[in-house]
Order: structure tokens, then C-alpha cells, then sequence
């Protein structure tokens, strides 16, 4: 079967790899109807996550057909649309029946890397390298799903490929991060990002009850967008000074909660941003923290600051003091896709949600080098590319 495949540091190509097999009672194998491109994928792409090995097969955000079952797989059968978790869960682990789902014990099958760089193991996750377990990833004409009956969730009717695409990981990302986050009815919420994982925060602390969501970006495709599909305030960071911008609209308190939704890559039109960036090409460090920082200076004392962004080991200029000295909460996390799937499939089919906008390409596999191009460098007004290997 094709396959996109990582072959070395801003190197994809569209390989020939072995069609999967059932290897436990547990597992499903998905046709691929839809999958797409995701901010964090360029990192992988990139070269600052580690423990990438060329013909590894990326992606981790799709949706499918279920063609094959494994004897004990119980919530599915051969026939079913169904859209997948993009992080692995066991069901059974402590974590699991916690609700901590990208914290599962038991499905990530390199532990060593991820307690070498973390103190602990994460939980498996589709196509994001051997520090997530070295599952096959998700752009390949057909995907292995571990785990199936707690991972997988079928698509109800109604629902377009599309939109159910984006609830295998963007809109619960986003929604965790509200909902973690603590947002309130009454809030103030500052979002920074508007790619798909900052829309859909800033639709969930909408739909959780905040006065006002404010969404911070530079793409004018994005900022459009969180307008008018997400009902989301904007703030264009090239033209204003946010800091300043937001007490202003807060009447000088400044956002009760503040959500990082860029991640390891951050842009800044300021001097930090370029020796963030010299660092990290130089692997002094190995992310950019410019819009955690940003979030971090913007809160209101005693307020939340939440990290959804993608990180994978130390940054530097950290403001600690900041947080000791505003009294601010700081959480992040992986997404715990099996913690709001089933809740935002609802959602989705009441229209609460509206998530078919951000596809603004479709492509087939064999052009998904190409999209991640495209979506990289923002060239045509890529939001999100949309890969359907029957194109």
C-alpha cells in the first residue's frame, strides 16, 4: 500500500509499505477516507522531534472505514465510519480510568525514551515517532488501530468525513484546553493561535459560557476565520501591541484564562523571536517558547495559563518569576481524545460545532508532500489540507 513517509530532516515522499495485520485480539484495520495535515506533524518534519527514523509514517488525525476486526473487539464491526483518537489508550490502566488518556501505562512501546526525556512514558500515538511508541501513522491507504473499542468512535449519520475528521484531534485539543483550563461563565479568554487547535479552544470557552474570547494571530486567512465560523474577537500581533491590547479590552485587569495553542515553532515579530529561533536551529534548546511567554505577561494575577502547544524538551527565558509572582496556574497536557469525543460527535451533529471550514485543500496521498508544503508556508491560503487517498 502508499504511505507518506518521513525519509530525513524537511524530506517526505509517498513510499510502498507493508499493508497492516491484526497483531491482537483488540485491534481494527481502518481504509483511510480522510486524513490532514496538522501544525505538529511540522515539527516532526522539521527534525526537533526525536527518535525519527527515515520510512517512518506520519500522521495521526483521520478518519476511516473499519475493513478488518480482531476477535475481541467488541464496539465495532467491518462497515463502520469511524473517526479514531489520535493518542492511544488501553482502557484499563490507571490513567485511562482516570480520564488522563494520553498518560495511558501500557500503549506506548518505547517507554526509555519518552521517561529519558519526560521522568515518565506518555502514552502511544499514531505516527509521531519512537518516542510515542513508533506507531505506523495515519496517512497510508489503510491503518492499524490498537485498542479499537476505547479509541475508535463511530461517525454518526449526518456528520460529513470532513467534520468528523477534525474531532479525531483538533476539537477535543481545543476543548480540553478550555475545559482544563477552568474557563467559567463570566471569563475573559485569550487564545494564541488561530490554526484548527486555537478556533476550536476558542469556540469551547465560548460554548462553556466566557464573556469575551479574544484569538491572537497573524494569518488573515485564520484571523477570518475565528470571526466568522468561531464568533471569536481577533488581534493581528503584527499591528498592535497585545499586551497593551488586552487590558484595554479587559478594563485593565488583562484575560482570566490564557491558552497557548501555537506550540514549539512560535512566531513573534519581536527580538526575541529571532534568538529563540537561532537557538533552536543551533539545538541550544529545542523549542520556541515566544507565545507561552506572551501568555504568561498577558494573564490577569491569579489567573490560568493553559499550554496545548506541542513541546518536546527545554526552553530557554523561561518567566518563572512571573508565575511565583502574578499567582498564576499553569497547566498543560497531550489531548485526552477519549475523554470528549463521544460529547463533541454530539456537538458536532447540533451544530454547535463547526469544524468542514478548515479544510481548505484535498489532496490525494500521492500530493501530500506537496500539501505539507503548502501548509507550512501558507502559500494559497492553506489552513488545513485535507489527504483522501481515493482522489
Amino acid at each position: 500500500m502508499k504511505a507518506l513517509c518521513w525519509e530525513g530532516v524537511n524530506k517526505l515522499s509517498v513510499e510502498q509499505v507493508p499493508d497492516p495485520e491484526l497483531r491482537n485480539d483488540q485491534d481494527i484495520i481502518v481504509r483511510l477516507v480522510a486524513g490532514t495535515t496538522c501544525g505538529s506533524d511540522l515539527h516532526l518534519i522539521g527534525g526537533y522531534i526525536p527518535a525519527m527514523r527515515a520510512g517512518d509514517v506520519i500522521g495521526h488525525e483521520f478518519v476511516g472505514e473499519v475493513v478488518e476486526t480482531g476477535s475481541a473487539v467488541r464496539r465495532h464491526k467491518v462497515g463502520d465510519r469511524v473517526v479514531v483518537s489520535s493518542f492511544v489508550g488501553c482502557g484499563r490502566c490507571w490513567y485511562c480510568a482516570n480520564d488522563l488518556w494520553s498518560l495511558c501505562d501500557n500503549t506506548n512501546t518505547n517507554p526509555g525514551v519518552g521517561q529519558a526525556l519526560f521522568g515518565y512514558e506518555t502514552a502511544g500515538i499514531f505516527g509521531y515517532s519512537h518516542a510515542m511508541g513508533g506507531l505506523r501513522g495515519s496517512h497510508a491507504e489503510y491503518v492499524r488501530v490498537p485498542f479499537a473499542d476505547y479509541g475508535a468512535f463511530t461517525v454518526p449519520e449526518g456528520i460529513d468525513d470532513t467534520s468528523a475528521l477534525f474531532v479525531s484531534d483538533s476539537v477535543p485539543t481545543g476543548w480540553m484546553g478550555a475545559d482544563l483550563g477552568g474557563v467559567k461563565p463570566g471569563d475573559v479568554v485569550a487564545v494564541w493561535g488561530c490554526g484548527a487547535v486555537g478556533q476550536m479552544a476558542a469556540r469551547a470557552a465560548i460554548l462553556l459560557g466566557a464573556e469575551r474570547v479574544i484569538a491572537i494571530d497573524r494569518i488573515p486567512e485564520r484571523l477570518e476565520m475565528t470571526e466568522r465560523y468561531i464568533g471569536a474577537e481577533t488581534i493581528d500581533y503584527t499591528t498592535t501591541d497585545v499586551a497593551a491590547e488586552l487590558r484595554e479590552r479587559t478594563g485593565g485587569r488583562g484575560p482570566d484564562v490564557c491558552i497557548e495553542a501555537v506550540g514549539m515553532e512560535a512566531h513573534s515579530d519581536g527580538p526575541m523571536h529571532l534568538y529563540d529561533q537561532a537557538k533552536q536551529q543551533l539545538r541550544l534548546q529545542t523549542d520556541r517558547p515566544t507565545a507561552v511567554r506572551h501568555a504568561i505577561h498577558a494573564c490577569r494575577k491569579g489567573g490560568t495559563v493553559f499550554i496545548l502547544g506541542v513541546f518536546a524538551g527545554a526552553v530557554d527565558k523561561f518567566p518563572l518569576g512571573a508565575v511565583i509572582n502574578k499567582g498564576l496556574t499553569v497547566r498543560g497536557s497531550q489531548m485526552h481524545g477519549q475523554r470528549y469525543i463521544p460529547m463533541l460527535l454530539d456537538r458536532l451533529a447540533a451544530g454547535e460545532i463547526s469544524t468542514a471550514h478548515l479544510a481548505t485543500h484535498s489532496v490525494s496521498l500521492d500530493d501530500a508532500p506537496t500539501a505539507y508544503d503548502m501548509f507550512k508556508h501558507k502559500t494559497d491560503g492553506c489552513v488545513r489540507a485535507v489527504i483522501r487517498p481515493g482522489l
